[in-house]
């Protein structure tokens, strides 16, 4: 079963970012890529149309994650599984401090 996230880059959707039976992955959005100034969500993740994966969450996104205790009130108020990095990426990333948000996507949006 794969989960994705739309990414928002001051609140202008960048990008997808899932998690599949081989692991995780992120692709820019090819009308962001096209866009006047495209700037990459993370100096990590330069402009590219070429999907990045992972074994493992991708840096940049792992880093979005609460820790301490703003992850244990995540982890206590929505019952998520805190090694469980995408549905915390999905859920307690909607309201990132800074420019990139992430915004669950339903299960029947993916294509």
């Amino acid at each position: 079963m794969q989960r994705a996230g739309k990414v928002f880059f001051k609140d202008i959707i960048a990008g997808i970012v899932w998690q599949d039976e081989d692991g995780y992955g992120f692709v820019y959005d090819e009308q962001y890529l096209q866009s006047a100034n495209p700037i990459p969500v993370s100096f990590t993740l330069p402009l590219r149309s070429e999907a990045y994966r992972s074994n493992t969450m991708i840096p940049f996104f792992d880093g979005l994650i609460p820790e301490g205790w703003l992850l244990d009130i995540a982890v206590k108020n929505w019952k998520l599984n805190e090694r469980d990095r995408m549905g915390l990426l999905l859920s307690a990333c909607r309201d990132c401090i800074g420019a990139v948000s992430i915004q669950a996507i339903e299960s029947n949006e993916i294509t």
